[in-house]
């Protein structure tokens, strides 16, 4: 099985329950197989001219690219920031079960 077509989406949230809220969306609607919320980061960043620091969560998704559009659509529904992080970056490697699961899992909604 190839590789292609599969990423991993990155959305940073203001709060656990806000991550959880957001993973268990995209979860739901079969926009990903798999969604992980990790806890206590910090991050540093410029915001309306000046240079701002929070405590968030970071939410990753896996799924496959041909649903990025909606699942970004979708995080953007659900997600309280004016201007949310989400970035999209590819798996280039992996294990090939875990990725037929993914395609299996989100294959369901389509």
């Amino acid at each position: 099985m190839s590789v292609e077509g599969f990423v991993v989406i990155l959305t940073t949230a203001s709060n656990k329950d806000e991550g959880l809220r957001i993973a268990r969306h995209v979860v739901k609607n079969r926009l990903a197989a798999c969604a992980t919320v990790v806890e206590s980061t910090v991050s540093t960043y410029w915001w309306k001219g000046k240079v701002e620091e929070s405590s968030e969560v970071l939410v990753i998704v896996k799924t496959r690219i041909d649903l990025v559009n909606k699942a970004i659509e979708e995080i953007k529904k659900v997600h309280t920031y004016e201007v949310p992080e989400i970035i999209v970056l590819p798996i280039i490697a992996g294990y090939v079960k875990y990725l037929e699961w993914i395609k299996d899992e989100t294959t369901l909604g389509s």
